[in-house]
């Protein structure tokens, strides 16, 4: 084992490992407060007796665990997904017939629900590079509404408007507010995987890849980039993710409806929660979340009107922050460079 001090990083080599720590808290100090503000966060709203509150963080937490693969998923394929969901529909309905037909728990499912997403992602993945730019994004716009549809026409088997109900929970636990608190964290930790996930792959060269391919395919290709094959890995991890997302709604709410996650209006809470949080912000997608999350909430006060409100604030806020809500925080806290891709000589 050797030790090596460099710029702002320590470097342990072990072997051919080495592992790298960042020792300049400018790098750390930040998004450590923000993940204990967020673990002490669903304490407090249990203590005071917020189960609404506990289920609107939550919902931020899953809408964070889709948006952060998708903005890797946009930048390493070059294109704009419009369907995202339709693997959160194969998520929680593969989970939810195996449960309610063969009686398996969320431990057990959960490799089916991987192995069909990765099955199915890699089915599509061709259609990164047949379909260009706009024909992409129809397709995948029309993949859910198709799921959709089939949940209306095979209604004994995908359960309708009502959807599937009789899933075994996540957590049997004895108290309703101890279930909910440990529903927020574990897709707190869902998230904050997902994110270190996607950070540290970016970071490495495969961001680099991932930018080249969305800065320009042919040129990447001329230089010996073979993106195809980048492409498609890139696609198909990130429909594992998002299907795990369908696998957690599915387990924890007991119940599992394709008129929830599969329509347009939550397609375009996913988008919003990328483009507010902040364009290839990867933090800025928490932002996002949480922010689309507690002004849903709020309009919902107002009534019927919040059928208006809310596309308009969200469309006021799209016209005037052009780099996001996290593009506010990173004008004053410039030299915080994270996440960054960076490339090593071997």
């Amino acid at each position: 084992m050797r030790f090596e001090h460099r710029r702002a990083r320590l470097i342990c080599h072990l072997g051919k490992l080495k592992l790298e720590w960042t020792i300049e808290p400018r790098y750390w100090r930040n998004p450590l407060l923000a993940v204990a503000f967020l673990m002490v966060l669903p304490l407090l709203l249990s203590a005071v007796g917020r189960p609404d509150y506990m289920a609107l963080i939550t919902s931020a937490n899953v809408y964070a665990a889709v948006a952060i693969p998708l903005a890797w998923q946009m930048t390493g394929i070059g294109r704009m997904n419009f369907g995202p969901q339709f693997f959160m529909g194969l998520g929680g309905f593969s989970a939810a017939l195996l449960s309610i037909h063969l009686g398996w728990g969320p431990w057990q499912t959960i490799g089916i629900v991987i192995l069909f997403s990765a099955c199915v992602g890699l089915l599509l993945s061709p259609l990164t590079t047949i379909a260009a730019g706009l024909y992409f994004s129809l397709i995948t716009l029309i993949l859910p509404l198709m799921l959709l549809e089939l949940t209306m026409v095979f209604t004994t088997l995908l359960g309708g408007e009502v959807g599937l109900s009789g899933i075994k929970p996540l957590f049997a636990l004895s108290s309703i507010r101890m279930e909910q608190l440990v529903s927020c964290y574990f897709s707190l930790g869902m998230m904050l995987v997902f994110l270190y996930i996607v950070d540290k792959t970016l970071r490495s060269r495969i961001g680099l890849f991932a930018a080249a391919i969305n800065d320009e395919e042919n040129v990447a290709e001329a230089c010996g980039l073979n993106i195809r094959f980048w492409k498609m890995l890139c696609f198909v991890i990130t429909s594992i993710m998002i299907g795990i997302t369908g696998w957690f709604i599915a387990h924890n709410d007991g119940v599992f409806a394709g008129a929830t996650v599969l329509p347009l209006t939550f397609m375009v809470k996913i988008l919003l929660v990328v483009i507010i949080g902040g364009r290839g912000e990867l933090y800025g997608c928490i932002v996002g979340a949480y922010f689309v999350a507690v002004l849903e909430k709020v309009l919902v006060l107002l009534g019927a009107v919040n059928y208006i409100m809310f596309p308009l604030v969200l469309l006021i806020l799209l016209f005037t922050l052009k780099e996001g809500l996290y593009g506010l925080y990173r004008q004053h806290k410039y030299r915080e460079y994270y996440p960054t891709m960076r490339v090593r000589k071997r």
